[in-house]
């Protein structure tokens, strides 16, 4: 892992973290306050994973849980070919979200989250997430879009390998 894509990890959960510091002190707790019509932010706590799956585990397997898969994560990095800029920005992404919701869960017990996006008129209301689950999502998106292309591109240079067989 280079350095220039450390440091990215490194401001990714800065960022994460200033932005829970400053929802915490200032913004009430479980009050929506309306930025636009669709976007809110509303702070709350999330004591589980993702849409608060988990929650009754305890803090500490979550804690363990989220080590792990940032571990494994990284090992997916390392085993990761040259040129694949895409997928090293994705997985710097993933890591930098994890470790931004693993801070929160080591020292706090819970994870802050603030975002909500909402449709009032079809009582709508989408889970509330954070800065870090922000990232995570654009770095997992954008470690499939890699392997989407890879994956055509491998596929298009069988068939041109193919087609020279058959017609040479």
């Amino acid at each position: 892992m280079r350095i220039y894509w450390t440091l990215i990890i490194i401001v990714l959960v800065l960022l994460d973290q200033l932005s829970k510091w400053m929802v915490e002190t200032m913004l009430p707790l479980q009050q929506q306050i309306e930025v636009v019509p669709f976007f809110s932010l509303f702070r709350t706590y999330n004591y589980g994973v993702a849409f608060s799956l988990l929650e009754g585990l305890g803090q500490w397997p979550l804690v363990i849980m989220t080590a792990l898969i940032i571990g494994f994560v990284i090992w997916l990095w390392r085993g990761l070919g040259t040129n694949r800029i895409l997928s090293e920005f994705g997985y710097a992404f993933v890591i930098g979200g994890a470790i931004g919701n693993l801070i929160d869960r080591a020292f706090l017990g819970k994870v802050i989250d603030m975002i909500l996006f909402h449709i009032d008129s079809l009582e709508f209301r989408f889970a509330v997430f954070n800065l870090a689950d922000t990232f995570i999502t654009i770095g997992a998106m954008a470690i499939i879009l890699d392997e989407i292309l890879i994956w055509r591109r491998t596929r298009n240079e069988t068939k041109e390998q193919d087609k020279e067989v058959h017609d040479g």
